[in-house]
């Protein structure tokens, strides 16, 4: 069986430490690299080419949604699993755009860690309950959102053209 490699990007010392004994527990598991802040996670995902990066949203220099984002666009194999102690709409639903695909509190327990990053290994995506729960209430909302906050990584003009496109405007 190939073990599942794991890149832990965090900004802070002792939870990257932490993570990488808690992780070295499950044979199925391998660490292949940590980084500091959002760019080194990056540069290492590319060049180590992890089955998934544990991602903490606030770091310096690139924070995680970006560094999602960019590994997402590059790379769209490996599998983003945000790991924050966040649970706010800001971050939520723009880790996912990003490309995200879980969303766990660091409160978690281990064996729904070990069980997250599997899932997200194989392609599945996974949240914590609280989490989960924020995703459902949006989907089964009716309050339409404005454009602007569905597709932020859209310049202005590009929104302009989506919403002509979604009212049936041709080309012309």
């Amino acid at each position: 069986m190939e073990k599942i490699r794991i890149l832990i990007a965090d900004d802070q010392v002792i939870t990257r430490s932490g993570l990488r004994v808690l992780l070295s527990t499950s044979e199925e598991l391998e660490i292949v690299g940590e980084a500091s802040d959002g760019e080194e996670a990056i540069s290492k995902a590319y060049a180590e080419q992890p089955d998934v990066v544990l991602m903490d949203l606030r770091m310096p220099g690139v924070n995680g949604i970006e560094a999602t984002r960019r590994i997402y666009r590059t790379n769209p194999h490996i599998g983003i699993l945000i790991l924050t102690v966040f649970e706010d709409d800001s971050s939520v639903f723009p880790a996912i755009r990003a490309g995200a695909r879980g969303y766990l509190l660091k409160n978690s327990e281990q064996e729904d860690l070990v069980r997250a990053i599997r899932t997200v290994a194989i392609g599945g995506a996974v949240f914590s309950p609280g989490i989960a729960q924020k995703v459902l209430g949006y989907l089964t909302s009716s309050q339409v959102q404005p454009a602007s906050t569905l597709f932020e990584e859209l310049t202005e003009r590009e929104r302009e053209i989506l919403e002509l496109i979604a009212k049936g405007k041709t080309n012309p």
